[in-house]
């Protein structure tokens, strides 16, 4: 009887203290500060669709994470800046393109030719003119001492322009050979393409002459060298040049002249450019006298 008593109270005894014991250890947690909280573990490697942690890059979530630039590609350190070109560069090149035109530009561009030039009656070409005005004006250079034929089959000292250049060559004959001096008389013939007060220049037909003029004139038959001179203007624009100056000019006879028609046109006799006849021989300016 005391055994099973003895037994029980054991029993109550051992419940009571383990009651008690749970209470002490609530009691306890409540009472004291929340530990440290253990170290997160690593997640696992994000899959093709688990949103990846928020960072500075952000990631293309329809992209697998090895087809991705990393942060450490993109922010590479910039190239250096490559200078520009400067202005003369740049001009230089330009300059290089433009100088060197193409075979289709080269074989379309005319030949060139050369610039014409005018006589007057005044300035380097005035009656008081010299050598010295010659040289300034064309240089030194390119101005000639030399024998020139004369009208007579004689030769006179004559100081020729350009005497190398056919289109720009000019005769200036002198009253003072010696002192080169006091112009006499400037003759244009050969090729030149030297222009005589009024417009004259070689080449020009009769019909051209009388327009320049502003009337017909008169003109002497035809040489054995197929040549006929002027006679008069016949009082028309070209007989009145101001600077003082008087034209003369020589014709020559077309090359497919008829015999008959020059043998009609006689060296002695004096025609009108407007006759049917001279018009028919087709001359032309071949020679242009300016003188005082």
């Amino acid at each position: 009887m005391r055994g099973r008593w003895s037994g029980t109270a054991l029993l109550a005894v051992l419940g009571l203290f383990a009651m008690s014991g749970s209470l002490t250890a609530q009691s306890i947690m409540q009472d004291q500060p929340p530990a440290a909280s253990a170290a997160p573990q690593p997640s696992a490697k994000p899959t093709r669709h688990t949103a990846p942690p928020t960072s500075a890059f952000e990631q293309d979530p329809d992209l697998d994470v090895r087809d991705q630039l990393a942060p450490s590609q993109i922010n590479q350190p910039m190239p250096a800046a490559v200078p520009e070109p400067s202005q003369t560069t740049t001009h230089s090149r330009a300059s290089t393109h433009a100088a060197e035109p193409t075979a289709a530009s080269a074989a379309a561009k005319p030949p060139r030719t050369a610039a014409p030039r005018a006589i007057t009656c005044n300035g380097v070409f005035g009656r008081e003119s010299n050598h010295a005005k010659l040289a300034a004006a064309f240089q030194a250079k390119n101005i000639a001492d030399t024998e020139v034929e004369s009208g007579s089959g004689q030769k006179v000292t004559a100081s020729v322009l350009f005497a190398q250049d056919p289109k720009r060559r000019l005769e200036v004959w002198w009253s003072d050979p010696t002192g080169r001096s006091d112009i006499h008389l400037i003759v244009v013939n050969g090729e030149s393409a030297w222009a005589a007060p009024g417009g004259l220049r070689l080449g020009l037909t009769l019909a051209e002459l009388e327009k320049l003029n502003h009337r017909p004139f008169k003109v002497t038959g035809f040489d054995k060298t197929k040549v006929a001179s002027l006679s008069d203007w016949n009082g028309g624009e070209l007989a009145f040049l101001a600077g003082g100056c008087k034209i003369g000019i020589s014709l020559r006879a077309g090359p497919n002249a008829n015999t008959l028609v020059l043998s009609v046109l006689s060296s002695s006799g004096v025609f009108t450019s407007a006759d049917a006849v001279m018009r028919a021989a087709n001359p032309t300016v071949s020679e242009i006298l300016v003188a005082y």
